[in-house]
């Protein structure tokens, strides 16, 4: 018998890293609405009652990025200067200037030139059968911890919560299945009159045990503010930069990650677009019962079409060879740009639901990279009913 623990974390939407990448990606999302064709590198940083979105935008329209900005903080929850950042008072600075035309013309395309990739360098997507989503159980669940956290504080059910929070599960595995929750850490952003045994209480009955329940055992240990006091946080307690949590946004660390972060780029940037398709590609192999877990490596280079090198690894839980899997993802799915942002439908502005709780293991309807519609076609590929 082989056993041993894995810990996933995750954070919520009012973290400083994610507030950046919330309002990265809905500028991101105004500028798809104007036009589809936008071109959007777009990084943000906050502070202390400071916003700063910097970036590379090449676009035919026109967005108030201030007013998009304000109104993703009172999304988030921060409409009051006692969070160390607040919507109304805050100050917003912006620097845009425009796409290289050196990346341009490796990128678009021309009667001359398909749709290149927009940058080199490789993407992974993973998957595996431990739970509904396909998704690794760790990762799942902190992820729903930190969802339930803003569940909790929007609708007044724990109305002391404040918007920072973060998330940590360690699943023990037995044999390579998870059996159980060992270990939960919650960090809440809390108002300073509450007290700690009480947030301790309600977050364990409120949000861990509605998420965990299956999981929790009577040796599972809890871990809720552990330093005992959370009451300055969000900005006011670290600086947060769009891309910092690129774990959180992916795999819990189960899987690879190429580096590259999602939030505030357009499809045309295949560390995002390609990381879809990477994670489309592991998912279908899954749900046809190919492998019970399988994780897909695409590598490009900038301003070409193909992909440099394709790569399956299941971890011999495969029922197929893998070489003959890298030439099935070749022959099945779409990996050129052009094509794999058509079918994965990328240019509509869907991406700041992606910017916190994970941009895989969501059955939501923008999420097409997370449908298994191929799987009758690799079964068909090989054969297999």
């Amino acid at each position: 018998m082989k056993k041993y623990h894995f810990t996933s974390e995750s954070v919520t939407e009012g973290h400083p890293d994610k507030i950046c990448d919330a309002v990265s990606d809905s500028v991101l999302d105004a500028l798809l609405t104007v036009d589809p064709e936008s071109r959007v590198a777009c990084e943000t940083l906050t502070t202390t009652g400071l916003v700063m979105v910097v970036g590379e935008i090449s676009t035919r329209g026109y967005v108030d990025i201030p007013r998009i900005v304000r109104n993703t903080l009172v999304k988030i929850g921060y409409t009051n200067p006692d969070f160390g950042l607040d919507a109304t008072s805050c100050a917003v600075v912006t620097s845009i200037h425009e796409q290289s035309e050196n990346i341009a013309l490796g990128v678009d395309e021309t009667e001359k030139h398909e749709q290149g990739a927009g940058d080199q360098g490789m993407m992974f997507g993973y998957a595996c059968d431990e739970t509904p989503e396909l998704m690794p159980l760790p990762i799942t669940l902190a992820n729903k911890i930190t969802r339930r956290l803003a569940e909790v504080r929007k609708k007044g059910i724990l109305n002391w919560v404040r918007p920072d929070g973060k998330s940590q599960v360690t699943v023990e595995y037995i044999d390579g299945e998870p059996t159980s929750v060992t270990n939960v850490v919650v960090a809440v952003h809390h108002n300073p009159e509450i007290r700690h045994d009480e947030i301790v209480s309600s977050i364990k009955k409120h949000v861990v045990i509605p998420v965990c329940e299956k999981y929790l055992t009577p040796e599972t240990k809890f871990f809720i503010n552990a330093t005992g006091i959370f009451a300055v946080g969000g900005p006011e307690a670290d600086a947060g930069v769009t891309g910092r949590k690129i774990i959180v946004d992916t795999y819990g660390g189960m899987g690879r990650h190429g580096g590259g972060a999602f939030s505030g780029k357009d499809a045309s940037k295949v560390d995002r677009s390609a990381s879809y398709m990477a994670r489309y590609i592991a998912k279908n192999i899954v749900a046809a019962k190919l492998a019970r877990r399988c994780e897909v490596q695409l590598a490009y280079s900038i301003g070409v079409a193909d992909p440099v090198s394709v790569y399956a690894n299941t971890f011999n839980t495969g029922t197929v060879d893998e070489s003959s899997l890298a030439e099935a993802i070749r022959t099945v799915f779409p990996l050129k740009p052009a094509s794999l942002i058509k079918h994965l439908q990328l240019k509509r502005p869907i991406f700041a639901q992606t910017s916190a709780y994970g941009h895989f293991g969501r059955n939501e309807e923008a999420f097409t990279w997370e449908k298994t519609d191929k799987v009758d076609e690799l079964k068909a590929y090989f054969g297999v009913k």
